[in-house]
C-alpha cells in the first residue's frame, strides 16, 4: 500500500523535508506588483522577509488552481499511489482546500480510481507540520487512509495557534482582520496577539504595549490551556524566536522546536512576527 500525501507550502515545510517526508507541496504564489513567486520555491524565507521589508507596496498572494494540483494527483497515480490525503490551510483563509477538491472532482474518471480525501486544517503553517510530520510516520509504517484521517482531524480540532505582531498594519491592509482593531493598535504603538479560532478564523486576543509583556503573556495562556501535547515555535526570524522561546521556558519545560515563518503567512502578518502552535492533550 502506497499513501500518499499532499499539502500546500503554507505548511511552511522545506523542500528538503517534505522529500524526506514523502510529502508532496502544491505552492501558492506571492506577487510583489507584478513579480510572481511560487512559495518556497523561487521565494526563500530569508529573501522573502528582504523584499517584504524594502518593498513600499504589500505583497499579495494567490492559491494554487485546480490545475496544479490535477497535475499533482496525476503524477502520484502514476508513480503507484494507492490512496492520497490532501491536508491543506483553513479555508477561512485561502481558497486553497477549495482547489484541491475542485481539482481531484473535475479529474477524468479513468485518472480517479484511487480513495482520496480532502482535510481542511482550519490551521496554517507550524500547526499543519507538526502533524503531517506524524501523518508521514504513521503512512510508512502501514496505516491505512481512514486511520490517518481520523488521527489527522482529532489533532486539528486540539491545535491552537497563537501569534505576535509588530503591528495589525499588514493584517488590516489584507483584510484578514477589523480594520478598528488595527487603527487601535497602530494608535498605541503595541505589540498584539491574535489567535487562530476552532474554525481557523483570526481573532484579536490581547494588545500588550511592549513586546516583552506580549511574549511573557503568551507564555501564560500557554500555561493557562492545559497538559500541551505537542508544540511548536514558526519565526519570522531568529531573535523573536529566541525571545518567545525563553518566555515559555518559564511556564514549559520540555523541547520547543523551531520553524521558520513562510511568505504566505508574513504577507498576511508582516515583519517580526513569531507564533507558537501546540496541540492541546486529550482529555
Amino acid at each position: 500500500m502506497s499513501i500518499r500525501i499532499v499539502t500546500d507550502s503554507t505548511a511552511d515545510i522545506s523542500p528538503e523535508t517534505a522529500d524526506a517526508l514523502g510529502i508532496t507541496i502544491v505552492p501558492l504564489t506571492v506577487f510583489f506588483d507584478e513579480e510572481a513567486y511560487q512559495d518556497n520555491i523561487d521565494l526563500d524565507n530569508a529573501t522573502f522577509y528582504q523584499k517584504l521589508q524594502a518593498s513600499k507596496v504589500l505583497p499579495r498572494t494567490s492559491q494554487p488552481s485546480p490545475a496544479l494540483f490535477q497535475e499533482a494527483y496525476t503524477r502520484l497515480i502514476n508513480e503507484g499511489a494507492t490512496d492520497i490525503l490532501s491536508i491543506h490551510l483553513s479555508s477561512q483563509l485561502s481558497g486553497t482546500y477549495q482547489s484541491a477538491r475542485t481539482a481531484w472532482e473535475s479529474l477524468p474518471e479513468e485518472i480517479r480510481t484511487i480513495p482520496f480525501e480532502a482535510i481542511d486544517s482550519k490551521s496554517i503553517s507550524a500547526g499543519m507540520f507538526m502533524t503531517l510530520q506524524k501523518l508521514a510516520e504513521m503512512a510508512t509504517a502501514g496505516a491505512s487512509l481512514e486511520e490517518l484521517k481520523t488521527y489527522a482531524e482529532d489533532r486539528f480540532s486540539r491545535t491552537r495557534i497563537l501569534a505576535v505582531l509588530d503591528t495589525l498594519e499588514f493584517v488590516k491592509r489584507g483584510g484578514r482582520i477589523g480594520g478598528a482593531k488595527a487603527l487601535l493598535g497602530n494608535m498605541l504603538s503595541v505589540k498584539p496577539i491574535i489567535a487562530l479560532s476552532k474554525e481557523g478564523t483570526v481573532t484579536p486576543v490581547e494588545q500588550p504595549r511592549t513586546r516583552s509583556k506580549a511574549f511573557a503573556r503568551m507564555a501564560q495562556l500557554l500555561a493557562e490551556s492545559g497538559p500541551i501535547e505537542d508544540i511548536a515555535i514558526a519565526e519570522s526570524n531568529a531573535e523573536v524566536g529566541q525571545q518567545l522561546a525563553e518566555a515559555l521556558k518559564t511556564v514549559y519545560t520540555g523541547k520547543i522546536p523551531r520553524y521558520k515563518l513562510g511568505a504566505v503567512l508574513g504577507t498576511h502578518t508582516g515583519p517580526g512576527t513569531v507564533a507558537i502552535t501546540f496541540v492541546n492533550a486529550k482529555q
